[in-house]
């Protein structure tokens, strides 16, 4: 369970549709866990919060990551691939929130280190009990490693 008494967790959404982000929003509003959201809307400014570089060198290294695979730019697998190549972020759990349902998805991503793959929901109803499961699950029962750089 997180041991970190009044911090709450910080969650980076990575995620281009606003209706999604609002609704993941509203969700964690509701969740028992504090919690604090980063939202970026393509995968170049996820890599940059990620790297703590350019506009978002003062960027907290996020406990969580929701990351959609369809994205402009630098799309999801490159977000990935960037925060499992890296010894400081790999630890970070990473979890797939996408529309899509291909196999190949599935399997690609999973290949690359992802730590759980969920397909979104269409109803706004379930969409918003699997991010408050998400939340629950991560930081209720999961015990997380610490950041990296502090492992030594």
């Amino acid at each position: 369970m997180r041991d970190m008494a009044g911090v709450p967790a910080k969650i980076l959404l990575v995620e281009d549709n606003p209706a999604d982000v609002r609704l993941t929003r509203e969700s964690l509003k509701d969740c028992k866990i504090m919690n604090e959201l980063f939202v970026t809307k393509n995968g170049e400014d996820a890599i940059e919060f990620l790297g703590q570089e350019g506009k978002y060198k003062c960027a907290p290294r996020p406990d969580l990551v929701l990351l959609d695979l369809n994205l402009p730019g630098k799309n999801g697998r490159d977000v990935l691939s960037f925060t499992k190549g890296r010894f400081d972020l790999k630890e970070i759990p990473v979890i797939i929130l996408t529309s899509s349902r291909a196999k190949q998805d599935i399997l690609q991503t999973y290949a690359m280190h992802a730590n759980c793959y969920i397909s979104k929901p269409l109803d706004l109803h379930e969409f918003s009990e699997v991010v408050q499961a998400i939340e629950g699950f991560w930081f209720s029962i999961v015990e997380l490693p610490r950041d990296a750089t502090e492992m030594n």
